[in-house]
């Protein structure tokens, strides 16, 4: 798999391009967005299970998502029994299933990594957070390994973030796959960073505006309320833009 190297604007244009997709079906979108943020949350009510099933599933949601976007863009309309189709594919599921378990375990190799060089210093700063119930040193402590875990997860990250299409759609193997996507991610790091800061500043803005809905009197229940439907909109126009970026990567003539 070749993939084109761009510049820095596609970072935007990915964004732009998502909303462009989200428009065609706003209604399909949301309902998906409005599906993933229900498995997060029932992820987060049910450690460790949760949120290790949530992680291994990620591809396979992934897949079905550009999939989803796939149909949109030559202007097909999502039915409900759509979502499953990709999964018809021989074996596809099984691989989907199989990479989200070598993510699984990448995640918990890094955390590791991370963590255990600094596990006794750590304890000790809980230990002495519990008696004086200062969180300072603790943070302190924690700064570098949190640190060690964000690059080394931005790297895993970068393996897999091409991995479940190149796997779904193309058949490649899951390694080559992940070895093409890392590759892909690197030359078009510009790119992915301006998408990244793109993103970061849209949900940071989301929540500023709610801030100010309450400071100038509207009650924050409301405005926690009223935050959560645009919140829901803005994580379906992430999903769309997910498409353009591959498209553009992979299959541009």
């Amino acid at each position: 798999m070749q993939a084109v190297k761009l510049p820095a604007i596609f970072g935007w244009y990915w964004v732009k391009s998502g909303w462009q997709l989200f428009k065609r079906q706003p209604l399909a979108f949301f309902s998906w967005a409005m599906f993933v943020s229900f498995l997060l949350m029932l992820a987060t009510l049910t450690p460790p299970i949760g949120p290790i099933l949530f992680v291994i599933l990620m591809p396979a949601v992934t897949f079905m998502i550009m999939s989803a976007c796939r149909h949109v863009a030559v202007q097909r309309q999502i039915l409900p029994g759509m979502w499953l189709q990709p999964f018809q594919q021989k074996n596809v599921f099984k691989k989907l299933i199989s990479l989200g378990l070598f993510y699984m375990a990448l995640c918990l190799l890094i955390g590791i990594a991370a963590f255990i060089p600094f596990s006794a210093d750590l304890a000790q700063a809980v230990q002495t957070a519990s008696i004086t119930n200062d969180l300072v040193p603790l943070l302190q402590i924690a700064k570098a390994p949190i640190l060690i875990f964000g690059v080394l997860y931005l790297l895993v990250t970068a393996m897999f973030w091409y991995a479940p299409v190149l796997v779904g759609w193309h058949g490649v193997p899951i390694v080559r796959s992940l070895f093409f996507s890392f590759i892909a991610c690197w030359r078009n790091k510009l790119p992915l960073l301006v998408y990244g800061a793109t993103w970061a500043a849209a949900f940071l803005l989301i929540d500023l505006a709610t801030s100010l809905l309450a400071m100038v009197g509207l009650p924050e229940s409301i405005a926690a309320t009223i935050q959560i439907p645009i919140n829901i909109v803005a994580a379906s126009v992430l999903y769309c833009s997910f498409y353009p970026n591959y498209t553009s990567v992979f299959e541009a003539t």
